[in-house]
């Protein structure tokens, strides 16, 4: 049996209702302007987009469109790891909830973890600002 992994579940809420949110989260083509490590994308086939980041051309397969505000998805690293992302949009009153849950990986250090977390945080901000802004 696999070990469990350590977790953070890394959140913020955004002033805005959550369809539109949701819309905008669950749309890879944005994903450039709020994570810091996607630098380019493009869609290879319908829930599969490929991303240049810094870790070199990853391939991210997305769960379907939903009405639950879910928008995992599986990250294929360039050396074949893939990486399980569960990513949530919670409807809060007439605002919402942006959660993602960040899973440490066996060969991580906390050290790592705790640095891939400020990471996580700070494009859930970057989310946010956009968000609010619009």
């Amino acid at each position: 049996m696999d070990k469990i992994s350590s977790t953070k579940h890394l959140s913020t809420a955004v002033d805005k209702s959550s369809d539109d949110v949701y819309s905008y989260v669950s749309n890879p083509e944005n994903f450039p302007k709020w994570l810091a490590f996607a630098t380019s994308i493009s869609k290879k086939s319908e829930l599969v987009w490929v991303a240049k980041t810094n870790l070199g051309t990853i391939e991210m397969e997305m769960t379907p469109p939903n009405e639950f505000g879910i928008v995992d998805h599986k990250v294929k690293l360039p050396d074949g790891t893939v990486l399980y992302n569960p990513l949530r949009v919670i409807k809060n009153g007439a605002s919402s909830e942006v959660v993602f849950t960040l899973f440490k990986a066996p060969n991580k250090t906390t050290e790592e973890f705790e640095n891939d977390a400020a990471l996580v945080e700070a494009d859930l901000k970057t989310l946010k600002s956009i968000l609010e802004a619009q």
